[in-house]
């Protein structure tokens, strides 16, 4: 890890470790797992090129089989969030394998449609409760040792999930893998012609995406004890969107930072009825005005503006 990314991570672990002692832990939960789901659909669009607009099937999905494997199954927490990801795995490959040699617009309607088809499925499935969704997940101990009834303590349960997750996504941009990723974004027709199977790396990036958009869902359950159809909506496939361009595309810490403002932006502005959508556009309007690279890509413009300067400096002298 590069010492200013290395920086970043200890003061975003540090900022995490002591964050219960100051914010309400539930709310703290929530960022985590919405950070994971925006690191999961930033590795996709932001380092594959590829934009899903239907990435909440994935997330709803493994939330509906988690919360069915802890309430009627009376699995435990951490074989029940397996299972949710490899149902999330699954659906990745089978909606991968239809999507994946499209390009543009074309893979955007495609995602789209297939996860508004899951939406209404879900709507008339039994196992998912329909209309009423799965209520009242019981929170059984994690590993039969870690009490997680407890708000804070299934706070820093996720804090550590999250942490392998950040660590998973960054290794995978930073090895060859990952930089074959970002050469098909670049110039696809290249790749090919480099004799790179660009089919198969687009669809394994999929599969890893739609994953841990699946643990994010997993853990999600465990946090409201609730698995519904907002789970699965096509609303929450355009809140991700949101929050990856705030945060900033294609950056590691970009999503974290964007699943944050607008997580909090949402929590503050509750009080204001039907009125949050006209505000919440009004902001992102603002921000990506303003922040064309998202906030973490300005950040990150301005200390290498600033790294230049000082070489500069420093050569004159």
């Amino acid at each position: 890890m590069r010492r200013a990314d290395l920086i970043a991570f200890a003061l975003l672990l540090l900022v995490g470790a002591v964050a219960p002692l100051l914010v309400y832990p539930a709310f703290l939960t929530k960022l985590l797992c919405f950070a994971i789901f925006a690191m999961a659909f930033n590795l996709l669009v932001g380092y594959t090129g590829l934009l899903s607009f239907g990435h909440a099937m994935f997330f709803g999905g493994a939330a509906y089989v988690s919360g069915h494997a802890m309430k009627v199954w009376g699995w435990p927490p951490e074989l029940a969030i397996l299972t949710g990801m490899g149902s999330a795995a699954v659906m990745g490959l089978l909606v991968g394998l239809i999507v994946i040699k499209r390009q543009g617009i074309y893979f955007a309607m495609i995602t789209l449609a297939l996860a508004q088809m899951f939406f209404f499925f879900c709507v008339g499935a039994h196992f998912t409760g329909g209309e009423d969704g799965i209520s009242a997940i019981p929170r059984r101990p994690v590993f039969g040792l870690i009490n997680i009834s407890d708000d804070k303590a299934l706070y820093y349960v996720v804090l550590a999930v999250f942490t392998v997750c950040f660590l998973l996504i960054y290794r995978t941009i930073h090895s060859p893998f990952g930089q074959v990723l970002q050469a098909i974004r670049e110039n696809e027709p290249r790749a090919v012609s480099l004799g790179y199977r660009v089919h198969q790396y687009k669809l394994v990036a999929f599969v890893l995406s739609a994953t841990l958009a699946g643990l994010a869902g997993a853990l999600k359950v465990l946090v409201f004890q609730l698995a519904s159809l907002v789970d699965v909506s096509w609303g929450l496939s355009g809140e991700v969107i949101l929050m990856t361009l705030v945060g900033g595309i294609g950056t590691a810490f970009g999503p974290v930072i964007g699943a944050a403002f607008i997580i909090t932006m949402q929590n503050y502005l509750t009080g204001l009825a039907q009125w949050v959508p006209v505000v919440q556009g009004t902001i992102f309007i603002v921000v990506v005005v303003l922040f064309q690279r998202g906030i973490a890509g300005e950040i990150g413009e301005w200390l290498r503006r600033m790294k230049r300067r000082s070489t500069l400096k420093t050569q004159r002298d």
